[in-house]
């Protein structure tokens, strides 16, 4: 799987495809987390989350992974063009998710916004869990994706609108999924809990905020 062919257009499929819709998923939450200070953020493509997590939290040491060269690099571009004050803080690490797992349990932040639904079952579960296993006692853990209504016209909608994107990116980045996983059974089971979720575009799109130990209860 490689984003390197569409990662000079990817801004402008988006945009084409959802309007601002995927960014205000990505940082839905941004205002609810404390002061971190160690993200990994896994697939961030083009930098514009990293960027509002950097401009939000100027102290924090932030991993950015990803499999895509193009991609990081426009990602380093972003930060060095906005914030290069922030450089010296943030690791852009060229990473197959896959078959990379962090040495050390370190993060208070876990990030994956729109990356878990590139996988099939089985490889979400083990991406969680790598995932999982460097995060902290107390770490927050972010996501941004899509998925399905339960009922109605709005789930036909979904399903229609899923299949051709998974064809599409199936046919550009050649991405394992061939339709949707949802990750929270696998979080779950990490120790993760759900405490914020905000829905978007007629429930296409959620953005979640989980949280290890938390006290608190999941919400809409």
């Amino acid at each position: 799987m490689s984003f390197d062919a569409i990662a000079p257009w990817y801004r402008a499929l988006e945009t084409i495809a959802f309007g601002g819709d995927l960014q205000r998923a990505r940082i839905a939450c941004l205002e609810e987390i404390d002061t971190p200070r160690r993200a990994l953020i896994v697939g961030e493509g083009n930098g514009r989350f990293l960027r509002e997590l950097v401009r939000r939290h100027p102290a924090i040491e932030v991993d950015c992974v990803d499999a895509s060269e193009r991609m990081l690099r426009l990602a380093w571009q972003q930060i060095e063009r906005e914030l290069p004050d922030s450089l010296n803080r943030i690791r852009f690490l060229q990473r197959d998710i896959t078959s990379w797992a962090p040495t050390q349990r370190a993060y208070d932040l876990v990030v994956t916004h729109f990356v878990l639904d590139c996988f099939p079952t089985g490889q979400v579960a083990d991406v969680v869990g790598r995932l999982a296993g460097a995060a902290t006692t107390k770490a927050i853990w972010l996501l941004a994706d899509f998925c399905v209504p339960p009922d109605g016209f709005r789930r036909l909608h979904a399903r229609a609108c899923l299949a051709a994107m998974y064809r599409f990116f199936r046919f550009t980045t050649r991405i394992a999924a061939r339709t949707l996983i949802d990750p929270s059974p696998f979080l779950s089971d990490a120790g993760f809990e759900l405490v914020h979720q905000h829905l978007s575009r007629n429930g296409m799109l959620k953005s979640e905020l989980w949280r290890r130990d938390s006290l608190g209860s999941a919400g809409c």
